[in-house]
């Protein structure tokens, strides 16, 4: 089938994968039906064949000097090495001899893997040479000078998060210690990496495999050569499998497929399945309406949209969202500890083992092993649902207030300091590089462009007058410091900090999207740093609908009419008989449980009004007259405001 996809103008073409499931198959020449186990174990058989073969290549090209000729681009002729890693390995005359009877392709997809983890060694290989280059005096840390010269050491190394440098920093010390000397580079300090076992199809052609749909857009057949048996020694042990695929609802009938990359489960085979449609174009500048997300202390993500109006004038329309996770984020919280648990055990028992062969724990290890597994695979699945969560929640938030981008704060550099350790443990368990990047995922669909903008005092500064703002604990306690409340002592604006980042958020962005770079390596859309003439344009402007009344719940509520919640007059002296105005005296010490407060719209009270002393008001007796829904004309503007 043609991988050409016909585009209109203003669309582009968006490549993006989806997850499959391989149930069954059948072999073609005998008919014979495979079921999900049995397809599993043929597939695992060319798996292990790949693997031994990427293992091989990986020992002998694993070092400094064929990574640095691999990632140069160019061969010994000068000639520019092609795109595929296994075409390049082959230009550069580095081959593998396969341990059984395999076709030509069986090598492609071990090239392939074993090019592609070459190539991805080279960023890891340049940041460690430029640590090691500049060791600080102390590696727990740095002065502002070595801070300069780590950057320089290493290309890109001026827009590198700090958080990147300080963690492969940490990485080097143990070894340090252990061998009273620095590693010579990254190979030595990591060693081989592990061989995963799956079959990249990407790089075979129809002699191998190959996939089209059938007349429901919702399947596809994955045709396939497979061995029969674990060494095949001829051409006549591999035979052809037909594999029908479910497609996911979230591939369009209109996307060209591509071969899937298969990786085992356990007795299932997993395909990602890759495939390329039309998406409208993204634009870098020419917004109007954005969208700001503020990664937020105690709630995951808080959200808000804002107009840039043609006069300059910065406008939200409402007071913004939150995305609030702390029932996951606490289940979370507690599968960590769970899995520390047994990292200790475990360790505990390889001392006890030693180098024993043969001892009454290693059973026991093994069930370790296997229960840490399974917490492990837990973490990721709940980080996984997470993710797409929070992505999807923004995405909606763009799309209903008409946003045509979403500026994200960027957090990359973020070190929290002066909360407790257990807040920099929480926030460390955050998947926030999972969330952008599903949040750019799912807002190509859409042509929404998400832009990652400095982080740089948009919690501090006030977003309607960019002075810096005192901190509370709380509104009702506003001379207590904290860091959860914000008041600001010009414009008197006061608010969550969370909502007030998202504001300046927002505004940045407007003000700076003509600085906006699309990064060559990760294709990403970023606001690489701040501009003081443009950030004194970064204010929002209020509307009428936006005061700045007092919150703090310290001073009195004005109303129109007011209505005391008890009587003001004093009631008079007790009597021995008769009834007082508030009702009987109580006769006990111990007065009666106030009414509850959430009473439904019918709920009748039977209470006295002696409950008033535990403040549930003084007629306890009235219920709530029944609400009354009536259509109300939207009286709004053109755009959406969120709640």
């Amino acid at each position: 089938m043609s991988r050409k996809l016909p585009l209109a103008e203003g669309e582009s073409a968006r490549t993006a994968c989806a997850r499959g499931l391989l149930r069954r198959g059948v072999e073609e020449k005998t008919g014979e039906l495979l079921s999900a186990s049995v397809l599993a174990e043929r597939v695992g058989w060319a798996a292990d064949l790949v693997s031994g073969m990427v293992a091989s290549l990986l020992a002998e090209r694993w070092n400094t000097l064929d990574v640095d000729v691999l990632a140069s681009g160019v061969d010994a002729g000068g000639q520019k090495l092609p795109s595929n890693a296994w075409m390049a390995l082959r230009r550069l005359g580095w081959t593998v001899k396969p341990g059984a009877k395999v076709n030509d392709r069986i090598v492609r997809m071990a090239q392939e893997q074993a090019g592609r983890t070459l190539r991805a060694a080279k960023w890891r290989a340049d940041l460690t040479a430029g640590i090691l280059k500049t060791w600080p005096a102390d590696p727990k840390k740095r002065t502002a000078d070595e801070w300069d010269a780590v950057r320089e050491a290493m290309p890109g190394g001026q827009f590198l998060p700090s958080t990147v440098i300080t963690s492969r920093t940490r990485q080097v010390t143990p070894f340090q210690q252990k061998h009273d000397r620095l590693p010579a580079d990254v190979f030595e300090l990591e060693g081989t990496p592990r061989i995963a076992r799956m079959l990249l199809l990407s790089a075979c052609d129809n002699q191998q495999a190959g996939i089209e749909r059938s007349d429901d857009p919702g399947r596809a057949l994955l045709r396939l050569q497979l061995p029969t048996r674990p060494d095949p020694q001829s051409y006549a042990h591999w035979t052809w499998v037909a594999c029908p695929v479910t497609l996911p609802p979230t591939v369009p009938a209109s996307a060209v497929l591509h071969l899937p990359t298969l990786r085992l489960d356990q007795d299932h085979v997993r395909a990602d399945l890759a495939f390329t449609h039309a998406v409208p174009k993204t634009q870098r500048t020419g917004h109007t309406v954005a969208l700001g997300v503020d990664w937020g202390l105690n709630t995951l993500l808080s959200a808000g949209a804002a107009r840039l109006h043609d006069d300059g004038k910065i406008t939200t329309p409402g007071s913004g969202g939150m995305f609030r996770a702390s029932g996951v984020l606490s289940k979370q919280h507690r599968l960590r500890r769970q899995g520390e648990a047994l990292h200790a055990k475990a360790d505990h028992y390889d001392r006890l083992i030693s180098n024993a062969e043969y001892h009454a724990l290693t059973g026991r290890r093994q069930i370790l092993t296997d229960e840490i597994r399974h917490v492990s695979a837990r973490r990721s699945n709940l980080n996984d649902a997470l993710a797409w969560s929070a992505a999807r929640w923004a995405v909606d938030q763009a799309i209903s207030a008409g946003a045509t981008v979403i500026y994200v704060e960027d957090l990359r550099s973020m070190e929290a300091r002066g909360m407790g350790q257990g807040h920099n443990t929480r926030m460390s368990q955050t998947v926030r590089g999972q969330i952008v990047e599903r949040m750019c995922h799912l807002a190509a669909e859409t042509g929404i462009a998400v832009v990652t903008v400095p982080a740089r005092n948009t919690s501090k500064h006030c977003p309607q007058c960019l002075v810096p703002l005192r901190h509370r604990k709380s509104p009702d306690r506003p001379t207590v410091p904290g860091w959860k409340w914000a008041i600001c002592p010009s414009c008197s604006w006061q608010g969550d900090r969370d909502q007030g980042a998202w504001r300046r958020i927002a505004a940045r962005g407007l003000t700076h999207q003509t600085k906006t770079v699309t990064d060559r390596a990760s294709g990403d859309m970023v606001i690489r740093s701040v501009v003081d003439k443009l950030e004194t344009k970064a204010v929002v402007t209020p509307t009428a609908t936006q005061t700045s009344r007092d919150r703090s719940k310290t001073g009195p509520t004005k109303a129109a009419c007011p209505t005391p919640g008890r009587r003001r007059t004093p009631s008079p002296a007790r009597q021995l008989t008769g009834q007082c105005p508030e009702g009987h005296a109580s006769t006990v010490r111990e007065l009666p449980r106030a009414a509850s407060r959430n009473q439904g719209v019918t709920t009748i009270s039977t209470h006295h009004s002696r409950g008033a002393a535990r403040g549930a008001g003084f007629h306890l007796h009235v219920h709530a007259t029944p609400p009354r829904w009536e259509h109300v004309p939207d009286t709004t503007s053109d755009y959406v405001s969120l709640s």
